[in-house]
């Protein structure tokens, strides 16, 4: 048994607090929106000193943050369109991940784009790749952070993708790969909670009338006060900023074994047919599988409050598109899992009434609007989740007129990080240690049974989800804290022991009285 406590708990019992506290309060700051950029926001309010309240109607990375593609990547597909500002930021941004913020939920990951996809291509990507790595070398932290691009043989393109048709070589340049992007949005938001923010899970902000927050948890509703409402519900941002012209786009991933590609060691990228600038890449994961993405398509109407699901066009092209240098072909069978989610990408003022020609052209800059007290950040990437953050409090801070006028948090690690030297160090099984950083041993002793037979996921980890880290259904910890939920035969196995492990660990009357 645990019994030490740990930074920024998200117990049961916190959550009950802070609900009781909250009806009438006065605070600096309400985030809406649990999501990688409102968590990202909460904590920058936070470390500056301000109140934060953080509400999220369903589950921290419930939506667009989970369904990314797990990258940290440097911009290059921004050099292709000639945003080089925008490729610089990412760039440092990923050097800010993996060298301060988050060095244990970061890898290196190399890329390798084989010549059998066509030396023209392999030309491409060379030049882009070098060119990335001279945006890389021009940020602070980027000297040293990756390896450079470089031509390999045939032999490496084996050894790297053994599932790549045979005889050739290629080019490899270098990015980062998160081990989970929800796992990052748990980090923020219980880092957040250590610096002072209340994060409220399943509370919805229902309307803003002046400095009043209306807020519904579960059959409680109340109202509380705030100098300025951080809107950050992404591609749901138009319920609380009617006026943002946003046009959402959908991407959607497939879910492989890595054995159906020779148990891969580097992404393979693939370039969609006619296009210079968009690839498929079948990215390598650590629990042996692989995923294939990622597609780009418009969303027509209003975006449903459900999980995106890939279209059996997306899944056709992400198949076809990759078997393009595959010796053995890919095919449904194949196919174990899918994933979808929104972009909340921003119409340019300068736009028309409509989406143009392809959302895969639109800017991933983000924007920052005011509208009376509610100030909107969306767009943008997960990459720079931070530096949106950080504009974003300048904004409030500046409004409010307190606040520390400058952030900190490009130095300022979340919890469970440290330098690699120390992670290395750490007492605990290596997969833990890319989860849970400096935590691991405290998730090893809430025990390590699999949770289901074949999978490295263990009931310590759904334990310490309950009790630190916010989780209060089957679905938080089967498809947010873990992803056993990616496979929907193995999250149908997993289904009883995490409803017992709910109500093993007092949800919903044990230890504080309070229901879910």
């Amino acid at each position: 048994m645990v019994t030490s406590s740990l930074p920024g708990a998200l117990s049961p019992a916190r959550r009950a607090r802070d609900l009781a506290e909250l009806a009438g309060a006065t605070v600096d700051v309400v985030v809406v929106g649990g999501g990688v950029t409102g968590a990202g926001v909460a904590l920058d309010a936070a470390s500056r000193g301000l109140s934060v309240v953080l509400l999220e109607r369903t589950d921290l990375a419930a939506g667009t943050s989970r369904w990314s593609s797990k990258l940290v990547h440097g911009g290059l597909r921004y050099l292709a369109h000639g945003e080089l500002g925008l490729a610089r930021e990412s760039a440092r941004e990923r050097a800010v991940l993996m060298g301060a913020t988050a060095p244990h939920l970061v890898r290196r990951l190399p890329f390798l784009v084989p010549d059998v996809a066509g030396r023209d291509v392999t030309a491409l990507a060379a030049a882009g790749g070098r060119l990335g790595d001279a945006v890389r070398l021009s940020v602070r932290g980027g000297r040293g952070s990756l390896p450079g691009t470089r031509r390999v043989g045939s032999d490496e393109v084996s050894r790297l993708v053994p599932g790549v048709r045979a005889g050739r070589g290629g080019v490899v340049f270098w990015d980062g790969q998160l081990v989970d992007d929800a796992r990052l949005v748990v980090a923020l938001a219980r880092t957040a909670a250590a610096y002072g923010a209340r994060v409220l899970t399943g509370a919805t902000a229902t309307a803003v009338d002046g400095a009043d927050v209306h807020v519904r948890a579960g059959a409680e509703a109340f109202a509380l006060r705030a100098g300025a409402v951080v809107n950050a519900a992404g591609v749901w941002a138009q319920a609380l900023a009617p006026s943002i012209r946003l046009v959402p786009s959908r991407g959607s991933h497939l879910v492989v074994p890595g054995s159906a590609l020779g148990s891969p060691t580097a992404a393979l990228t693939v370039p969609i047919p006619g296009s210079r600038s968009r690839y498929v890449f079948a990215l390598p994961q650590a629990d042996g599988r692989v995923y294939l993405g990622i597609t780009d398509e418009p969303v027509e109407g209003q975006v449903p409050d459900d999980d995106a699901t890939p279209s059996d066009a997306e899944v056709a092209q992400l198949l076809e598109t990759v078997n393009q240098v595959l010796a053995a072909p890919l095919t449904g069978d194949d196919v174990v899992g899918a994933y979808a989610g929104y972009r909340p990408l921003v119409l340019p003022m300068s736009a028309g009434a409509g989406p143009g020609d392809s959302t895969a052209d639109l800017s991933r800059r983000h924007l920052l609007q005011w509208d009376g007290p509610v100030l909107s950040v969306v767009g943008g990437k997960l990459t720079t989740y931070r530096a949106m953050a950080e504009e974003a409090v300048d904004a409030v801070v500046a409004r409010l007129g307190r606040g520390a006028r400058r952030s900190v948090t490009s130095r300022l690690p979340l919890v469970g990080a440290a330098p690699r030297p120390a992670l290395e160090r750490v007492a605990a099984p290596g997969r833990l240690v890319t989860r849970y950083g400096t935590e691991a041993p405290a998730v090893e002793a809430l025990g390590t049974a699999v949770v289901v037979a074949g999978r490295p996921e263990t009931e310590g980890e759904l334990r310490f989800a309950v009790r630190y880290e916010a989780a209060r259904t089957v679905a938080d910890l089967l498809d947010r804290r873990t992803r056993i939920g990616l496979v929907p035969a193995d999250r149908e196995r997993a289904v009883p022991v995490a409803e017992r492990v709910l109500a093993e660990e007092a949800y919903p009357t044990g230890r504080d009285g309070h229901s879910i």
